[in-house]
């Protein structure tokens, strides 16, 4: 199949940039930033720069403060380092070609004391505690019980907006060529979108409308510090991942995706059918049908597919771009695979996170690959 006749190698504008293929990659924690600071280092930029044949990559989720970090190693965008630390990962990527958005976190609920400044609970929209739901917060901990968070005060929610646009203002001192917000997997940002986890009787919670306020807001405080054509937004609408749940998931995010729509942000992400659960059984379509029809912009599949699935989706107007995870962790050169119908290399997970370079930088491309062989 030659590339004028591949879709995944037909060229796409998303906002300013144009995308070479629709092969992207999508954000993947990995949980090797430098310590103390949560700073990303030399390691991280050549793991980023191997990938840059990518249409474009979307970063790991980066804590906007220290308030938003949930789990050990996980990078920021809230210090001066940090800020330097991706700049080191934006100039490789550049350099080899490539196109990278950061994607701006608040994990809200789903962290511990021991990750939080002077040892303070976890925020939420509502006290509820994500049932099963784990973390871990040093190298010798291993996976730790979530506790109960508390919720966050009305007065305290501007500052969650404040923390959101200081990271997209941070990020673009980083060199980054634009940003995801991330509302998915049970995150804050979700956190407030879903009834399950909202139970706010203030202007947040309660009603769709009031449930959607905070990611609108924060979503807006991001367009203004980078216009809307270089923003996104990550949704897993029907996710379990993280105790979540959401009485009408077509109705909530129905309304969202034509809120964002009318802010005319360059596109949204959605994990169409997460691998880490799903609770909207056989719905998963019918949700992403409301979210086609309320959103015009950029949609950007998730969702474990192959090569040939995610040429059939997007030849079938499913969806314009697809975003691929564990695939990318053991290919770095995942897009010349797809191209050349290449045999693909094993993913270890037990590398996936923390670590060194093994796991990390060492999966061979083709052509080592092929010099080994």
């Amino acid at each position: 199949m030659s590339d004028s006749k591949d879709i995944l190698f037909q060229s796409y504008d998303i906002g300013s940039l144009t995308l070479p293929n629709r092969v992207l990659m999508s954000p993947l924690t990995r949980s090797r930033a430098s310590q103390p600071g949560d700073v990303p280092n030399d390691m991280n930029a050549r793991y980023y720069a191997q990938r840059a044949g990518a249409g474009l990559i979307i970063s790991e989720a980066t804590q906007v403060s220290p308030q938003g970090k949930g789990y050990a190693f996980t990078p920021g965008i809230h210090s001066s380092d940090q800020i330097q630390g991706w700049r080191k990962v934006t100039d490789a990527v550049h350099k080899a070609g490539g196109r990278i958005h950061l994607q701006l976190w608040h994990v809200g609920r789903i962290s511990h004391p021991d990750l939080q400044p002077d040892g303070a609970q976890p925020v939420a929209p509502s006290a509820i505690k994500p049932e099963g739901a784990k973390t871990f917060v040093s190298a010798e901990s291993g996976m730790v019980e979530i506790p109960q968070p508390r919720a966050l005060r009305t007065e305290e929610i501007q500052d969650i907006v404040d923390q959101f646009r200081k990271g997209a203002q941070n990020a673009k001192e980083a060199g980054f060529d634009g940003v995801e917000v991330h509302g998915a997997n049970g995150y804050l940002l979700d956190q407030f979108l879903k009834s399950g986890s909202n139970k706010r009787t203030d202007e947040f919670g309660g009603s769709l409308e009031n449930r959607l306020r905070l990611p609108l807001m924060v979503v807006q405080a991001v367009v203004d510090v980078w216009g809307k054509d270089k923003v996104g937004i990550r949704v897993s609408p029907t996710g379990s991942f993280n105790d979540m749940y959401d009485e009408n998931p077509l109705e909530t995010f129905g309304e969202f995706a034509k809120q964002l729509n009318d802010m005319g942000i360059a596109y949204i992400e959605v994990v169409e059918d997460s691998f880490q659960g799903n609770h909207a059984d056989g719905r998963p379509e019918e949700v992403i049908d409301a979210i086609k029809a309320g959103f015009k912009g950029t949609y950007i599949a998730n969702g474990d597919y192959s090569a040939d699935e995610a040429r059939k989706r997007i030849s079938a107007g499913r969806c314009d771009l697809v975003t691929f995870g564990r695939l990318y962790i053991s290919n770095p050169d995942l897009a010349e695979r797809f191209r050349q119908n290449a045999p693909l290399n094993d993913w270890d997970g037990d590398t996936f996170y923390g670590g060194d370079e093994r796991g990390y930088t060492d999966y061979p491309a083709l052509e080592e690959a092929e010099a080994t062989s």
